[in-house]
């Protein structure tokens, strides 16, 4: 426990020492100081964890020092030391911002259990803000691939309306990251410290949503045995995520109008208004101009969601994009399965570049899964991707200088299966076996190179 420091502060030195010593046997490290200036003066030069100081001391008194830590370091827990039974300084103390008190004369195992509590509170808080810390840098700026010019535009959006409390909408195809680009909203905004709550409003009825969304009283309605805080109470001083927002009912949509409007609603069975400092960041995958139209969806709910509109392109118009995310999940998913893969092919990088996508980044993370626990050595080829690629990596191969490796490879195995053809009569099972390598591997290398096997489903051939 050496790294958690603490000061001991009393004017009486045998007071001090006796809980001082006791508490490096204990496997703490201690500083001692017998006055309010002193300990000040520690303070000034180097970290402590806790502040351990008598309330009564001449001159700057403990709760005097205990204002002076606490101007110096909010987070310092403080434990203040009082006269046996004078109950009135133990609250004077509370009051002050004291994190607990201990009276005099001193109970070793109650100082030691107090201590011990305050160590577990800087244990909890040190692994809150690493917490934060990790999800900052996971949904920061420069962690979302963004190659291509319409994702940098995005990110410049992103970054510009962070700081703000402007609601955003963030439109896209499923797949496309919305999820994503909100949480970087979040993590880079002042509400950061906060809650960041999501909520999927396409996957509740209404009725559960109204409840999920603000809460309820209880018996509201059949199996409400108790009040119930809703997901925006939750978010107080964050944000709001709303997913699928689009597919919101009109009695849910009256309810959101009024918390954009007023920052307040209504549990579900109550006329009680509750007041709410959240920011509404909203996502949808649809329509929505053409669903105010069909009067499916409010105008002034569109109005309210619409401040910041955030498109989000498909995958297959940020092609730019493809390369670098593929590696990202190969990465990922190489070190979660424990697998040595460190590359694609020439053919399964180029089915990749040039399959379209109706997944978006989605399905590109499972297919490069997928390839990742399918591929056999250290680097991957068409055969371990999906089914759907196959046909893209039979496409038109992206031009080679003639004089480039990849071109000399191509040259030499175009003849090599072309010899085979002609000596098993166009016949690609016999090819296949020539070459030492599987009809199906074969069959792709024949539509990459523009070759046929002319005898291919002649039943004469078969018979051969």
């Amino acid at each position: 426990m050496a790294e958690f420091r603490i000061l001991i502060v009393d004017d009486e030195a045998a007071q001090r020492e006796m809980a001082g010593g006791f508490l490096r046997k204990q496997g703490f490290d201690v500083a001692l100081a017998g006055s309010g200036a002193e300990a000040l003066a520690l303070l000034r030069r180097e970290p402590v964890d806790l502040l351990l100081t008598d309330q009564r001391m001449p001159g700057i008194s403990g709760l005097d020092l205990l204002a002076g830590a606490r101007a110096m370091n909010p987070e310092l827990p403080v434990i203040v030391m009082t006269a046996y039974g004078n109950v009135e300084s133990a609250v004077a103390a509370m009051k002050a911002g004291a994190t607990d008190y201990l009276a005099k004369p001193v109970d070793l195992d109650t100082l030691l259990h107090l201590v011990r509590k305050a160590h577990e509170r800087q244990s909890l808080l040190v692994e809150n803000r690493e917490l934060k810390e990790r999800l900052r840098s996971r949904y920061r700026l420069e962690g979302i691939v963004a190659e291509s010019g319409k994702m940098q535009e995005v990110l410049s959006v992103v970054h510009r309306v962070a700081p703000s409390t402007a609601t955003v909408l963030i439109r896209g195809e499923s797949g496309t990251g919305k999820e994503l680009i909100a949480q970087a909203i979040h993590y880079q905004s002042p509400r950061a410290e906060h809650p960041l709550v999501k909520v999927n409003c396409a996957a509740l009825p209404e009725m559960l949503l109204e409840s999920e969304l603000f809460g309820h009283v209880r018996g509201a309605f059949t199996g409400a045995t108790a009040d119930k805080a809703g997901r925006f109470e939750a978010a107080h001083g964050g944000t709001i995520f709303l997913d699928e927002i689009g597919d919101v009912a009109p009695g849910v949509q009256a309810k959101l109008l009024r918390v954009l409007q007023q920052r307040e609603f209504e549990r579900v069975g109550s006329n009680r208004p509750v007041k709410v400092d959240v920011r509404v960041v909203a996502a949808t995958n649809q329509d929505l101009e053409a669903a105010v139209r069909d009067k499916g969806f409010r105008e002034d709910l569109y109005f309210r969601l619409n401040v910041v509109p955030i498109h989000i392109p498909p995958l297959r118009e940020r092609r730019e994009d493809i390369a670098p995310l593929a590696e990202v999940f190969l990465k990922k998913y190489a070190a979660e399965n424990e697998k040595p893969v460190r590359g694609l092919t020439r053919e399964a990088r180029h089915a990749l570049l040039t399959y379209e996508y109706p997944g978006n980044v989605r399905e590109l993370e499972n297919a490069m899964e997928r390839a990742v626990v399918l591929a056999r050595g250290e680097v991957i080829d068409v055969d371990d991707l999906p089914l759907a690629f196959h046909d893209a990596a039979g496409g038109p191969a992206p031009p080679q200088p003639p004089d480039s490796l990849p071109a000399q490879i191509e040259a030499l195995e175009r003849r090599l299966i072309e010899d085979a053809l002609r000596r098993a009569e166009g016949v690609q099972t016999r090819a296949a076996d020539l070459l030492g390598i599987g009809e199906r591997a074969l069959r792709y290398k024949l539509r990459k190179l523009g070759l046929k096997g002319e005898a291919e489903g002649r039943p004469e051939a078969a018979r051969g």
